[in-house]
């Protein structure tokens, strides 16, 4: 597995990813595409050794020093072997290093296992769950690392 910058090429096989992912609610491709022309230097995604895509993470560019974890994901089989760990070390490393100071991110509230990792990397949580952060029956938990 390597860790590599996106492509553009990489768009429709992202897409793939993000649905295998997120299946009640991937980004449509577009959605991807204006998100790879605005920030894709700052999309990250790993291969595997048949340069298939296993996930991604994509962050907003330091902007006042603060940075956005906008979405992090590792297809369902690849899970728990440390990819997600992998991607957003290397995603923090490249916001340190272009000055970002904070990052704020969203979870799931009943996903343990992200809020367990943003955890264990030095995120914690800001106050309790917004249970409408994306509308009704949409809750979120607001967290944050400062660099």
């Amino acid at each position: 597995m390597r860790i590599r910058a996106v492509g553009e090429k990489d768009l429709s096989e992202l897409a793939r990813v993000d649905a295998e992912v997120f299946p009640t609610a991937p980004y449509p491709l577009f959605v991807l595409r204006q998100h790879f022309d605005i920030f894709g230097d700052h999309l990250l995604v790993v291969e595997d050794d048949e340069s298939r895509l296993r996930g991604y993470v994509l962050a907003s560019p330091p902007y006042r020093a603060l940075s956005w974890i906008v979405s992090l994901g590792v297809t369902p089989e690849l899970r728990r072997n440390g990819l997600g760990r992998r991607l957003m070390v290397q995603m923090l490393n490249k916001l340190r290093s272009e000055g970002a100071q904070r990052i704020l991110l969203t979870v799931e509230p009943d996903n343990g296992s992200a809020i367990l990792l943003y955890r264990t990397l030095g995120f914690v949580a800001l106050g309790a769950p917004d249970p409408e952060y994306f509308g009704p029956g949409e809750p979120r938990l607001l967290m944050t690392l400062t660099l």
